[in-house]
């Protein structure tokens, strides 16, 4: 039987909203993550970081342009043990600086993809997917990268009938 993993990372705190800032409790992305959830049957991970960004919203940017800048991978809290039992890996996450945290890239280069299927999903104000599909096939070789979804992070909450779309489309509804 096909075994669906949701992978994330999301950032609560202080967050950009369609030109003002707000702290909130969850971030857009587990939001959506959520709504996912009550949809499919699918395990969920949060990929955190050893090492949290800051709180404050303008701080935390530009560390993550500094990781980007030095092609870092953040340490993380924990990893699963195994990704063997999933066919499909919906991947998570934030647009920072025109593609996925470099926190995505340490959880992504610890397994082998090769014969999976990666469904991506981003949250932005604005930034979209920007080519981020090409850095995860580059980061997983032998994986079926699909077209990914795109959600405005300050209407993650709204996201439902888009999510429904996405996932039907890719067989998971």
């Amino acid at each position: 039987m096909a075994k669906t993993l949701i992978a994330f990372f999301s950032r609560a705190d202080e967050n950009y909203f369609g030109g003002a800032m707000r702290y909130v409790k969850v971030g857009n992305t587990e939001i959506v993550c959520g709504i996912m959830k009550d949809m499919i049957q699918a395990d969920t991970f949060k990929i955190e970081m050893k090492n949290p960004y800051s709180p404050v919203y303008m701080t935390c940017i530009e560390e993550a342009k500094k990781d980007l800048r030095a092609n870092a991978r953040p340490e993380l809290v924990s990893l699963p043990e195994s990704i063997g039992e999933y066919d499909t890996v919906i991947l998570a996450y934030p647009n920072y600086w025109g593609t996925m945290p470099m926190a995505v890239l340490t959880f992504l280069e610890a397994f082998d993809f090769t014969g999976k299927t990666i469904l991506p999903l981003c949250t932005s104000e604005g930034s979209g997917l920007d080519g981020i599909e090409r850095d995860i096939k580059k980061a997983c070789p032998g994986a079926e990268v699909r077209k990914g979804l795109s959600v405005t992070g300050s209407r993650a909450a709204d996201s439902k009938a888009d999510v429904q779309k996405w996932l039907s489309a890719n067989g998971l509804l």
